[in-house]
């Protein structure tokens, strides 16, 4: 069984016969991730509904400047289908939110990461050194992982080095993205998760259409080829990694 352990069901137009097709794969599980209040709270609905998906709350950096009282509202009217705080962190290559705003609400989160003993889901773009800065001084929660992992070995080694996980998207099959393979050679296999980040991003040969949760097993291989393991290692390893990083069970 695979896990998909960043997708973006509640997205407008994905729709859930995503669902469907993904299962057909071999995808059994799916963490659907929230990046503010309305997505956040739709993604609570799809897992409180839907056997096999659980949801995350946050406020992705774009949209810091809304403010988190709706966010901290739905952490503490959750259930177990909420499993993590974000996406969240900061992202400096568009700078949708000016950067001291990004900060503010990062730190904010893993500070809710903290109180609520959820996992932490990191995007941290063109941002590393901040990224680092904000979680040594708020701590790192224990499970913590940087998804659609953009780094290279330097970067890779820095979060492993503070307890961090590794998740992987399809820009691990972009011809380009040495780096990113060279990282996804390096990571321990329990600290290693696969994702789609689901519409975006579609892995090769898929580009130029919308992403899907079924395609993690094409992810998935182009891990075990940086690796340099049969494809059903990474198929078991990352969806041993995704349930202790989330708790995930059933």
């Amino acid at each position: 069984m695979w896990t998909d352990s960043h997708c973006h069901l509640t997205y407008e137009g994905v729709g859930l016969g995503v669902l469907d097709a993904a299962r057909s794969a071999g995808v059994g599980r799916l963490v659907t991730v929230g990046t503010d209040a309305a997505s956040s709270a739709a993604s609570v609905e799809v897992a409180r509904s839907t056997d096999g998906v659980w949801a995350t709350v946050g406020l992705h950096p774009h949209d810091a400047t809304q403010g988190l009282d709706a966010i901290e509202g739905l952490l503490g009217a959750a259930g177990p289908e909420v499993v993590a705080v974000g996406e969240c962190g900061l992202d400096y290559h568009y700078d949708h939110s000016p950067r001291s705003v990004q900060r503010a609400a990062f730190a904010a989160q893993v500070a809710l990461a903290h109180d609520w003993g959820l996992a932490l889901v990191i995007h941290t773009r063109e941002a590393w050194d901040d990224t680092f800065a904000v979680l040594a001084a708020e701590g790192v929660p224990p499970r913590t992982v940087f998804h659609c992992f953009t780094g290279g070995t330097a970067e890779a080694r820095r979060a492993l080095d503070v307890g961090a996980w590794l998740s992987f998207s399809g820009i691990v099959t972009f011809p380009s993205a040495g780096d990113v393979r060279e990282a996804a050679a390096l990571c321990p296999l329990e600290r290693l998760c696969v994702e789609t980040d689901s519409p975006f991003l579609a892995p090769v040969p898929h580009r130029g259409k919308p992403n899907s949760p079924a395609l993690v097993p094409v992810v998935g291989a182009a891990v075990a080829a940086a690796q340099g393991v049969a494809v059903p290692v990474i198929e078991e390893a990352s969806t041993a990694a995704a349930a202790a990083l989330f708790g995930l069970t059933g």
